[in-house]
């Protein structure tokens, strides 16, 4: 069964939806025909993203600027999702620390724990409810191939990565015989634009250029692979090799030497 097509009373959820794979994924569902509700911190981003969608592709874009780090504004944005029709949602949002643990700002590792595991949870139990009651949905999970292994100077968006990867498999196996689709997608290295050089961050400069993918080719191969209900996407030679390492290489083997190159992140 394929998921839902648009109708004017159901909206497509992408959480942030104010830059990169967030923004490219609601794009992609406006040219594809749905009406959407975007949310992320920036609403002045939003509302010109939701603008230029509407007058595009001739579809609904609502927004919520939402702090999904804050537990009480998920709780009202739960709630409202739980009374509407949603028939996609893309948890898309996410930050990540690089650096030892020890010497990172506390308050911001335990707001990356609520944006990356709570806020995915309760948005998904807040749409799961009426998608399986009217045997149809898609859920596309934005984990990553970090969540398949130890990383030191990682570790907090590793773990919460790791929170991701295994709902969303775990989830699709209780809910695939309901018409529900969910689709895990482990991106690689991706950017909208390559930067000047002198504008380029620690990252654009330790990862070659031929190892990025676009924001748009990933928004097109998730929703492509969510809409053939395939289990999980991996776009990108890096995010495949990363994904084959954390599976089949000891961690004693494998943490060291992928937490050597992000202790060059923290360090950057």
């Amino acid at each position: 069964m394929p998921i839902p097509q648009p109708n004017p009373s159901a909206r497509a959820v992408v959480t942030g939806a104010s830059s990169g794979i967030g923004a490219a994924l609601a794009a992609e569902l406006a040219a594809r025909g749905h009406s959407l509700i975007l949310v992320a911190r920036r609403g002045e981003i939003l509302e010109r993203n939701a603008a230029m969608l509407t007058q595009t592709h001739g579809v609904e874009a609502e927004v919520r600027p939402t702090d999904l780090s804050d537990p009480r504004a998920v709780e009202i944005l739960a709630g409202e999702l739980s009374e509407r029709e949603i028939s996609i949602l893309c948890n898309n949002a996410g930050i990540a620390t690089f650096g030892p643990v020890a010497e990172l700002d506390p308050e911001y590792e335990r707001a990356q724990v609520r944006l990356n595991v709570n806020a995915v949870h309760d948005l998904t139990l807040a749409v799961l409810p009426g998608m399986v009651e009217r045997a149809s949905g898609g859920i596309l999970m934005v984990g990553s191939a970090a969540g398949n292994m130890a990383i030191p100077n990682n570790a907090t968006y590793a773990a919460t990565k790791a929170f991701v990867n295994t709902f969303s498999e775990s989830l699709r196996g209780e809910v695939g015989s309901a018409g529900v689709h969910v689709t895990l997608l482990a991106p690689g290295p991706v950017r909208t634009d390559t930067p000047a050089a002198e504008d380029a961050s620690i990252v654009d400069r330790l990862v070659p250029d031929f190892l990025w993918n676009s924001s748009e080719y990933v928004a097109r191969l998730s929703l492509d692979a969510l809409e053939r209900n395939k289990m999980r996407v991996v776009p990108g030679a890096l995010s495949k090799a990363m994904s084959l390492a954390g599976t089949y290489s000891p961690r004693m083997v494998s943490a060291p030497i992928v937490g050597t190159f992000y202790k060059k992140l923290g360090d950057g």
